[in-house]
């Protein structure tokens, strides 16, 4: 019998575990911060335990109202938003949203911003102080709000705010990039140079929306991160690309939705993935593709997820042009 024919009890054992550096994960599915709120908002929907990771919405140093309205708009194949980082702070953070995902029997990634390297490494020295979190995440390509993005663009700023953060606090470090830059490849070397546990790519890529009817931006901000269906073609070209010019583990993120786009990025190069937008107008999305992860694994004979990342067969390089035209 073949892996595809054989019955279940023929099977070989699948291994869904992931390792992120020194951050190891049961499986490579995770929800994206700003889009699972602090987790207890689903708990009636979906079985949290299940989750590889759970990243609650990016917290900064002192709290944050956030941008003017409007903040979201939809588009024809994904959403706007211009939130603005709105959050309580990490005081309300540690006090009222930690116990409860520490509780959580899943990995709990934090994700934070701050306005220069200092805010950056007062955050993460801390959360390293505090019981429950497997990881942080570092966001610096929120396209929303001003400083944080430029550690996000700039490679050197880049590495130097990772190796700043890595050297006062002891969790596992992620960079989250933004696909609004030249080479984003440039900029996930500079995180892996100072010491990223693994990069997660991308952030949302920056748009906007007009009424033209009355002439005005439709956004607050005027401008925002364009994220769903719209953007996975590009997210896929990062993780393409990153996966060619580092070692690093790598998180994809973008329009992802079903089995299908999971399996496209493990096989792009993502060890692991982040669904954030589809869980507005699916929010069981997660549990659906963790259901059927194993027998798309199998399909490709693989028996750990390790197997099928960075798999992608490209084509041989065409011939070059003859020197003279030929008929």
């Amino acid at each position: 019998m073949t892996a595809n024919n054989a019955s279940p009890l023929d099977l070989p054992a699948l291994d869904l575990a992931v390792r992120l550096g020194r951050l190891c994960l049961a499986n490579p599915i995770l929800v994206a911060s700003g889009t699972f709120g602090y987790a207890r908002e689903m708990e009636h929907l979906v079985d949290l335990s299940r989750l590889g990771g759970i990243l609650p919405k990016t917290i900064t140093k002192a709290p944050r109202a956030g941008n003017q309205p409007w903040r979201t708009v939809e588009t024809s194949a994904g959403l706007l938003n211009s939130i603005g980082l709105d959050n309580d702070g990490i005081d309300a953070f540690i006090e009222h949203h930690l116990p409860y995902l520490a509780s959580l029997d899943t990995s709990v990634i934090v994700s934070i911003a701050g306005r220069s390297q200092d805010e950056f490494v007062e955050l993460a020295s801390r959360l390293d102080q505090e019981a429950g979190i497997a990881a942080l995440e570092l966001n610096i390509s929120c396209p929303n709000v001003t400083g944080g993005v430029d550690y996000g663009t700039d490679p050197s700023q880049c590495e130097q705010l990772v190796a700043n953060v890595r050297e006062h606090c002891e969790l596992p470090i992620i960079a989250k990039l933004t696909p609004n830059v030249t080479r984003i490849a440039d900029i996930a070397g500079a995180a892996a140079a100072g010491g990223a546990d693994a990069v997660s790519l991308i952030n949302t890529v920056l748009g906007m929306a007009i009424d033209w009817k009355r002439q005005r931006p439709m956004l607050g901000n005027v401008v925002g991160g364009l994220s769903g269906p719209a953007i996975k073609p590009v997210a896929l070209r990062c993780v393409h690309q990153v996966a060619r010019a580092v070692d690093i583990p790598i998180i994809g993120i973008g329009g992802i939705s079903n089995i299908d786009d999971v399996m496209e990025f493990l096989v792009a190069g993502a060890m692991a993935v982040q669904i954030g937008t589809a869980n507005y107008y699916n929010p069981t999305v997660s549990m659906t593709i963790l259901d059927q992860l194993p027998a798309a694994l199998r399909q490709l004979g693989a028996i750990c997820v390790q197997d099928v990342v960075r798999s992608l067969r490209l084509p041989q390089a065409a011939a070059p042009l003859p020197a003279t035209p030929t008929v």
